[in-house]
């Protein structure tokens, strides 16, 4: 590695020496030569490139924000000691499918803990954010990392609100607008609650408890009198936008004979990434691919034997329960026969600048309180997987980084937890497979889609085994491919099992599917061109309505536009920008007017359900008495919405130009108040293609086309020639604005390109940028 920088570092708490080899794009190849090593490195490195991200997501997940921050946390800290798994350590670490979980994860935060005490030797090491903000790191305990449930995916509390908000002012139809249930199903209203008994604000210490960390100088400034002020949060954006693709294909339908396997994982963009690309070399491993900062090993990546990659099988793990509360004593809720007493914990939070304050945290047998009304004599609370040992988010891929055959994967996902997952497999044997897996609770008498009474009538019967979950291996057709839509097998027994009934729209599945079907000989190239696949299915639909509109002006204008089109969203598109905007600046908007005349419903149908919409236009009924009326009324006010945007000219017209990835820096909106701040620069913005319906999921707010959410990190892995295999992280691997690695990928990301995911030692090493050697100290 002639043209390589060499760092050396002594560390204390490692056994031998080791290296972390950073390639041209800042991924990092871990080489260790003890077991413990490998994991005490990984914690090691993920604290050089990401510190400020892993120590707000500590203090965030174990509510120590205040302490930091000052009073305008302090609801937020309490929001988030709620949702804290409170249970058992030994079952916790038992409960993951491997003996090392706790060894493992014990080695990883050390290597946290190192790096924090390096930057206390070596100030200047020490990420910028720290003395802007004028805070300093925490060390780290083994529990931390499990502990921590409130930044996981699983569902569908909010959506079980909503509805019953909805149907108390309206009606189930009216709420398929706002998400559509599949299979074909009633939702089961409860016997003894009254959907009008479910406040809007029963979810706000939910919502503040799950939201993304922001700051603002009002925040910032808050003192104790107004600290109860900052307990609301105005916008969780469009939750059900995060999702992913991936697909294995078997080598009869590649070029290579090789099985091929991708996976787009789709959450929130953040600067920086969620998740962080890392390779593990050492005794019984040789791994790499992408997993969240925070966790040891990886989630989403290969072996050397098998790859994996997952995407979000959306089955209901969580309930919102209503309890009748005593008339003379609150803390009382009705069970059975009888009254029984909430448990009351009380603890100190830590607050910069004033006295610690003492909350009150209220548990039921089923999980948190969130909201307590005296008046109406109600209390509320959610019952989750996330409070059963075993559930922090992905830490079970632990579990798998060693299988090499679609069984000893299976028997890994027999402890999979949270979030649950369609999982994808394929191996240098030619397999390859899909999976379910996921802790879903067995609930004898109702759906899940609603609140229940907490009163003992509604009561988890356990969970499903994985045996009750589908699966296929090897199938006949040559290919597995899932993108959150409703996958369950036409003969699958769903009235009885009720896993769930809330998916994603068909749109990326139905392309995904049809691209695939039409190639019989695969390659990487082709399925990097699927994940960033552009073409819209909506567009598709809402273009074959378009021929019989008249022919004139504004009208014609657009309706030409669209019917010469390809339905393609590119990013140079004039087509794709009038597409968007008609459909979700007027078209969209126009049909939940009319379906919801009530503004209280109507906001609560916002973003509306795509597939319920489209097909409305398609087999109009009586809500929609004159269809081609509204798309023509519309698509014309859309027209002049682009003139007033993009232009007179609609040859200058273009989706990029509006559609844009941006990553704000996390300080971005106090930068002011720090003269450190301003180098902490955001990223973008950056002219990108596609939307939430396209294989490239790109979905954005509504108020600047900002992308919010989709696959900042991507991955195509030739099976068996894994040197082939490719990857994208955006903006960049470190979180540090110093980094030559904090938005090098940012560029490529928005053109759809990609880099080599090295992992042949000499590849490796003629790519190397950065050898960092370690030695015990």
């Amino acid at each position: 590695m002639p043209d390589s920088q060499t760092i050396d570092h002594g560390v204390p708490g490692l056994e031998q020496p080791a290296d972390i080899v950073v390639d041209n794009w800042g991924i990092p190849h871990i080489r260790a030569n003890t077991r413990h090593d490998v994991f005490f490195v990984q914690g090691f490195a993920a604290a050089r490139d990401r510190l400020w991200q892993l120590d707000l997501w500590r203090k965030r997940g174990l509510g120590r924000l205040a302490a930091d921050f000052g009073p305008g946390f302090l609801a937020q800290d309490r929001a988030a000691r709620l949702f804290l798994y409170r249970g058992d350590m030994a079952a916790e670490w038992g409960a993951y499918g491997t003996p090392e979980a706790q060894s493992i994860t014990e080695a990883f935060v050390q290597g946290i803990n190192a790096w924090i005490a390096l930057t206390q030797e070596q100030p200047d090491l020490l990420a910028p954010e720290f003395a802007a903000m004028g805070t300093r790191p925490e060390r780290w305990d083994a529990a931390d990392v499990v502990r921590i449930r409130s930044h996981g995916l699983v569902r569908n509390v909010l959506s079980e609100a909503t509805r019953a908000q909805v149907i108390a002012r309206a009606d189930m139809e009216t709420d398929l607008a706002r998400r559509s249930i599949e299979p074909p199903w009633t939702p089961i209203l409860p016997e003894g609650l009254d959907m009008r008994d479910i406040p809007a604000a029963a979810l706000d210490v939910f919502k503040l408890a799950t939201v993304r960390l922001d700051f603002s100088p009002d925040r910032l400034a808050a003192t104790l009198d107004d600290a109860w002020r900052w307990t609301k949060v105005s916008d969780l954006g469009d939750v059900t936008a995060e999702g992913s693709n991936n697909w294995a294909v078997a080598g009869s339908r590649t070029a290579t004979g090789r099985p091929i396997l991708a996976s787009d994982p789709h959450r929130a963009h953040a600067l920086p990434s969620l998740r962080r690309i890392v390779h593990l070399t050492g005794p019984g491993i040789d791994a790499i691919g992408a997993g969240e900062p925070a966790l040891p090993g990886v989630s989403i990546g290969h072996n050397g034997h098998a790859a994996f990659g997952l995407t979000i099988f959306p089955m209901d793990q969580e309930d919102l329960y209503v309890y009748e509360t005593h008339p003379d004593d609150p803390d009382l809720y009705r069970y059975g026969d009888g009254w029984e007493r909430m448990r009351t914990v009380r603890e100190l939070v830590a607050v910069k600048g004033a006295p610690a304050q003492e909350v009150v945290l209220k548990f039921t047998r089923h999980g948190p309180v969130i909201h307590e009304d005296a008046t109406a004599r109600r209390a509320f609370a959610v019952r989750s997987v996330w409070f059963e040992p075993g559930s922090s988010a992905y830490f079970t891929s632990l579990a798998y980084l060693n299988a090499t055959s679609p069984d000893a994967f299976a028997a890994a996902l027999q402890h999979w937890s949270a979030p649950s997952v369609n999982q994808v497999y394929a191996d240098r044997d030619g397999n390859i497979a899909w999976f379910t897996a996921g802790r879903t609770p067995i609930r004898p008498n109702w759906d899940g889609l609603l609140p229940v009474p907490g009163d003992g009538r509604y009561e988890w019967a356990g969970f499903h085994p994985l045996e009750d979950l589908p699966r296929s291996v090897n199938p006949a057709r040559g290919f597995v491919a899932t993108a959150n839509e409703m996958n369950l097998p036409p003969d699958y027994p769903y009235q009885d099992r009720k896993l769930g009934f809330e998916w994603a729209e068909h749109s990326r599945t139905e392309r995904i599917h049809a691209v695939l079907d039409a190639q019989p000989a695969h390659t990487v190239e082709q399925s990097m061109a699927l994940q960033t696949d552009d073409l819209s299915i909506p567009a598709r639909r809402l273009g074959a309505l378009l021929a019989a509109l008249p022919s004139d002006g504004d009208l014609a204008f657009g309706r030409d536009l669209l019917l010469g089109w390809d339905h393609h969203l590119a990013r140079d598109s004039a087509a794709a920008a009038l597409q968007e905007v008609w459909w979700s600046k007027h078209l969209r908007p126009a049909l939940l007017d009319m379906l919801a005349p009530d503004p209280v419903v109507r906001a609560l149908l916002v973003p509306g359900d795509t597939e319920t919409l489209l097909a409305l236009l398609e087999q109009p009924d009586h809500r929609l008495p004159d269809r081609d009326a509204l798309l023509a009324r519309t698509l014309v006010a859309a027209v002049a919405d682009c003139r007033e945007r993009l232009g007179p000219d609609a040859s200058g017209w273009a989706w990029g130009r509006l559609h844009h990835g941006y990553f704000p820096h996390p300080l971005a909106p106090v930068a002011p108040l720090s003269p450190v701040a301003p180098g902490m620069r955001d990223v973008g913005p950056l002219p990108k293609g596609g939307s939430g319906s396209t294989p490239m999921a790109a979905s954005y707010r509504l108020s600047d086309f900002r992308v919010t959410t989709g696959a900042s990190f991507r991955m195509v892995v030739d099976v068996g020639n894994w040197d082939n295999s490719r990857a994208i992280n955006a903006p960049g691997q470190s979180g540090d604005p110093r980094s030559p690695h904090y938005d090098d990928l940012a560029p490529l990301w928005a053109a759809g390109d990609y880099v080599p995911l090295l992992y042949s030692r000499d590849a490796v090493d003629a790519a190397a940028r950065l050898r960092i050697r370690l030695s015990p100290r």
